[in-house]
């Protein structure tokens, strides 16, 4: 199963995990933000992205580069604090 594959089945999951009116919020949400201009200036889909190293979710230093040796790398941001 390919990336878009995958990410089509998250969503639909999602519609079967989230309460509807959960994900009319951030539906909402996530379309103020478009509105906003805010895309106008963000990293776009298939951008070159500098190397990086970021602290994973077990405290371990992981680089870029390590994971693209790997295969495709797909980066989400979120916004808040963890």
């Amino acid at each position: 199963m390919g990336l878009k594959e995958r990410l089509d089945a998250i969503r639909e999951g999602s519609k079967q995990r989230i309460p509807e009116d959960t994900r009319a919020i951030m539906h909402r949400a996530t379309e103020e933000l478009r509105t906003s201009g805010i895309l106008d200036s963000v990293a776009a889909v298939g951008d070159t992205m500098p190397e990086f190293t970021l602290v994973n979710t077990h405290g371990e230093m992981v680089s870029s580069a390590a994971l693209l040796a790997e295969g495709p790398l797909v980066v989400s941001f979120y916004r808040g604090h963890w």
